[in-house]
């Protein structure tokens, strides 16, 4: 029935003009990507940066037109770091960023993974923003000018994630990335909320691959 569900959803989308969707995740995360397709018991996303990303149909709530505009990123100005990446988007420039700033590139890349699928005009209901989602008042906290320019999200996604681990075990560190870490010394540990709890759990299975 759900199979059948989403094949339907899928024609009635295919019939209509191109146009943004958002993809509400179990989550609570949502993602704004240019259109899906179903490829039997997977959803692969079409992701406003380029590419695709496959995913299985259980953990998508469901999808709703965005009616945001985004300004599409030009050709002429895709970073450079694709060519040498092609696997990894951005993979130079979080090589790099990581590097600088002492934190595993692994962990950095399962960051992005989950929190943007690597889209950097990503923006959640709760207003985070860019490819690690960096709440407002982290930008601020960092001097973002433009949390949707890929380096200086990634640059301030980092150094967040640094200052977390500095002080916290890595497991409790996501945590706070996540739910903040007020919350976190509140609970003297992971919050008791399904989304944090999975959040942490997805980051960890990917970085240990």
């Amino acid at each position: 029935m759900k199979h059948a569900l989403l094949a339907a959803i899928g024609v009635v989308l295919f019939a209509l003009p191109a146009r943004a969707e958002l993809v509400f995740f179990n989550t609570g995360r949502t993602l704004s990507v240019k259109g899906h397709r179903v490829d039997g018991d997977s959803l692969v996303l079409s992701l406003r940066s380029g590419g695709e990303m496959v995913c299985d149909n259980a953990i998508v709530a469901r999808f709703a037109p965005d009616e945001v505009p985004y300004p599409e990123p030009e050709a002429e100005s895709a970073p450079a770091v694709l060519a040498s990446s092609p696997s990894v988007p951005y993979g130079d420039l979080i090589d790099r960023l990581s590097a600088e700033q002492g934190v595993p590139v692994k962990l950095v890349r399962a960051v992005i993974q989950v929190e943007s699928a690597y889209n950097e005009r990503a923006r959640s209901p709760k207003g985070a923003m860019g490819l690690m989602q960096l709440m407002p008042a982290t930008a601020r906290q960092y001097a973002v000018t433009d949390p949707y320019d890929p380096a200086t999200n990634i640059e301030a996604g980092v150094k967040h994630l640094k200052s977390l681990l500095q002080r916290l075990p890595v497991a409790l560190a996501l945590a706070a990335y996540n739910a903040g870490e007020a919350t976190v010394q509140r609970f003297n540990g992971i919050p008791p909320y399904p989304e944090t709890r999975n959040y942490v759990s997805r980051i960890l299975s990917i970085a240990n691959r």
